[in-house]
């Protein structure tokens, strides 16, 4: 038996930590260790494999209840005694196998009940099933990240993104036999063995896809007896207005295709929004530093600033001080999904004038002796 995974830990969740909690942490983590997004990280990559592992087992109820009860708790192997031969439905404290097998290989319809149990541990303790013609697979789900600018993020735009994906083969339509020649298995890549997790515990098995021979006889010349072949493939993106950076886009039907006729994956489209370099985005809100003169500030005036959508108004009450900061209401970004305006937050800088000629100084020096009150009193008596 393998090293114990916590894939709790993997996924920084609770151990009691609801479904709901557990996509969540596992959205966070793949998107920040995804290999498309830390290309050549080495780090990343194992990162995500144990992500991806710890969510495969914890996002499945009887996974999880296996991995809980024998995985991660387990000291002393699997209790004894168990059940009666051949019984596949109670044994290993209560524990039902029938559900958790029922995908896997030689357990699909038709097969009679318990068939996966016993496939499994009747191969792993050489008491091996029949030879399966073929196996079921439904296809990978695709990650892909896009980056945009700041302005087709804010407006909404329409992008062509060309993906490399795995499609049914049309010589054989997905069969993967086409009256061709021997092939190396596909499924067990030639080893003419397939490793199979149960929770914690890995399992060597004898490849159900070519009975353990590592090769198959009349497979499809085009794809090699896959079924599939990868291609590039076009698709067209609509990214909505008000597209938040790290947004999570998903596109059904355009993952890998599926084997034997089950339905492809889905394509998530994760989105990097480059920043601007005067906008600054806080969700839907938009903050701005828009300078005034000192008379401005001190008059008090009507000033246009810019926004997302154009020039505005913005109006600066007398004696308004430098760093203040005004909220202009649905002047921030339009969101698509809510169909509704965020705020622009102004912060207002004051900046005194460049007394560069004597007048200047000498109004300057006027000023002065009309407000002659010391603007850092306050401060020592604050200490």
């Amino acid at each position: 038996m393998p090293a114990k995974s916590d894939y709790y830990e993997a996924l920084h969740v609770a151990r009691k930590a609801s479904q709901d909690e557990i996509r969540k942490a596992y959205r966070r983590l793949a998107r920040k260790y995804h290999p498309d997004l830390n290309p050549g990280d080495k780090a990343a990559e194992e990162q995500f494999r144990k992500i991806q592992e710890a969510y495969d087992i914890l996002s499945d109820a009887k996974k999880r209840q296996m991995y809980d009860q024998y995985g991660f708790y387990s000291e002393n192997g699997f209790p004894s005694p168990g059940p009666p031969p051949g019984d596949p439905h109670v044994g290993f404290s209560g524990f039902d196998f029938t559900d958790f097998f029922a995908n896997q290989p030689g357990a699909g319809p038709g097969a009679p009940e318990g068939a996966g149990f016993r496939d499994l541990f009747g191969q792993f303790f050489g008491r091996g099933g029949q030879r399966a013609e073929a196996t079921r697979q439904p296809g990978a789900d695709l990650e892909y990240g896009l980056t945009i600018d700041f302005w087709k993020a804010i407006r909404g735009t329409q992008e062509r993104l060309t993906i490399n994906r795995h499609d049914v083969c049309q010589v054989c339509s997905g069969s993967g036999q086409a009256g061709g020649q021997s092939v190396t298995c596909p499924q067990c890549e030639g080893s003419g063995s397939v490793a199979q997790m149960a929770g914690a515990m890995r399992f060597t098995l004898t490849c159900p896809r070519c009975g353990g021979s590592g090769r198959l006889k009349n497979a499809c010349a085009a794809c090699h007896g896959d079924g599939r072949i990868a291609r590039p493939d076009t698709v067209e993106v609509r990214i909505p207005a008000g597209a938040a950076n790290g947004s999570r886009l998903r596109v059904a039907g355009k993952g890998s295709a599926g084997t034997m006729g089950t339905p492809p994956g889905d394509l998530f489209i994760t989105v990097r929004v480059e920043p601007h370099p005067f906008f600054e985005r806080e969700g839907d809100d938009i903050r701005i530093r828009v300078p005034v003169t000192v008379w401005e500030a001190g008059l008090g005036a009507k000033i246009e600033v810019p926004t997302v959508d154009g020039k505005a108004l913005l109006k600066v009450p007398p004696g308004t001080r430098s760093g203040q900061r005004f909220r202009m209401r649905e002047k921030g970004v339009f969101n698509a999904r809510k169909k509704a305006h965020g705020d622009q937050i102004v912060e207002v800088l004051v900046q005194p004038p460049e007394a560069n000629d004597e007048r200047t100084r000498e109004l300057l020096r006027e000023l002065a002796t009309l407000h002659p009150g010391d603007p850092r009193s306050d401060l020592w008596r604050q200490l």
